[in-house]
């Protein structure tokens, strides 16, 4: 067989760390065919992409290395093996597998990962999954896979993740929470979520953030409340941006009713 098909760089070494010999190989009459090649395209090789090429090269064998021993091995036979066999791959040791399966199974699969214990295949499941199937994954450890779900699951549901311990979290969900149901937020420990909130309500129900410890909700409600009574008190703040925002729109008499209270 020529060097020519060796990618530069690599030896041909395979999984176990051994060198790779054709004579003896399974796959030997593939050799002769041209349907494999040492060195770049071989399923018996350490590295993935020249597994990934074998089996482009033999879609047909994908079913038959399933059960490998090596792990690389069995995650890309899942990407072209018999959906019939992929279920049973959703228990197997290695996470790579797992997810290679799961990625081709109908959705009602997917949900057995949910609780996966890997973090990246939670996340790559979270993201694959909609609506009230994402529910469960509002409750995982892992803050990503909550902020992943926040994203995605319908805006009522939000209201789980109002508390959430991760500011990153809270602020998505301050984002997307129908409007009605922010009122608590406005109070949360984090600026970022508070800022985002009061983006979000109406000029009416912001006033009483006015007093807000962080400059840019101050900022936020002298930029859109309609109270004089409130845009006074904020022509006094201590902040000049504030103070400028409110002193000004105070002399445009923008969109203020006259005696809106506080």
């Amino acid at each position: 067989m020529s060097d020519a098909w060796i990618e530069p760089g690599d030896e041909r070494i395979d999984w176990r760390g051994q060198p790779i010999a054709c004579d003896g190989c399974a796959h030997v009459a593939l050799a002769r065919e041209g349907r494999c090649r040492p060195g770049h395209a071989c399923v018996e090789d350490r590295y993935a992409r020249r597994i990934d090429r074998f089996f482009d090269w033999n879609p047909d064998l994908a079913d038959s290395h399933v059960r490998h021993p090596h792990f690389e091995v069995r995650a890309i036979a899942a990407k072209q093996a018999d959906l019939f066999l992929l279920p049973a791959l959703l228990d197997d040791p290695e996470e790579a597998v797992r997810w290679n399966a799961a990625r081709r199974l109908p959705a009602r699969y997917k949900l057995k990962l949910r609780t996966d214990p890997h973090r990246e295949v939670r996340i790559r499941i979270a993201a694959s999954l909609d609506g009230a199937e994402l529910a469960p994954m509002l409750r995982d450890c892992d803050y990503y896979v909550r902020l992943v779900a926040a994203r995605r699951i319908d805006p009522p549901l939000l209201h789980a993740l109002i508390a959430d311990p991760e500011p990153e979290v809270r602020r998505v969900v301050a984002s997307r929470l129908p409007a009605a149901m922010l009122a608590p937020m406005a109070y949360d420990e984090d600026a970022g979520v508070r800022l985002c909130v009061v983006g979000r309500m109406s000029a009416d129900a912001i006033n009483h953030m006015r007093g807000d410890a962080d400059w840019r909700v101050r900022h936020a409600v002298a930029s859109a409340t309609r109270s004089r009574i409130v845009l006074r008190e904020l022509a006094q703040d201590t902040d000049p941006i504030v103070r400028e925002t409110a002193a000004g729109r105070l002399d445009r008499g923008d969109a203020i009713q006259p005696e809106m209270a506080s």
